[in-house]
């Protein structure tokens, strides 16, 4: 498992390390999470939102930090 999760908010999907709710599997909409490219924004987990483009620079993060939890 990696040490963030996706999350969709601000019109892109980003990533966090931010902790999820318990047993949660995505962050409720509304919730604020700080993203891998440094903004604080509120989630959205509506269908439609998890079809955004994925964020550049929160991919380019997750990636890195994928690769170092091998």
């Amino acid at each position: 498992m990696y040490p963030f999760h996706w999350v969709p908010a601000g019109g892109a999907r980003h990533a966090s390390l931010d902790s999820r709710p318990d047993g949660a599997f995505a962050y409720p909409s509304g919730t604020g999470v700080r993203t891998l490219c440094g903004y604080r924004l509120a989630a959205d987990n509506s269908e439609l939102a998890w079809l955004w483009e994925t964020c550049a620079e929160c991919g380019a993060v997750a990636k890195r930090l994928a690769a170092a939890s091998r």
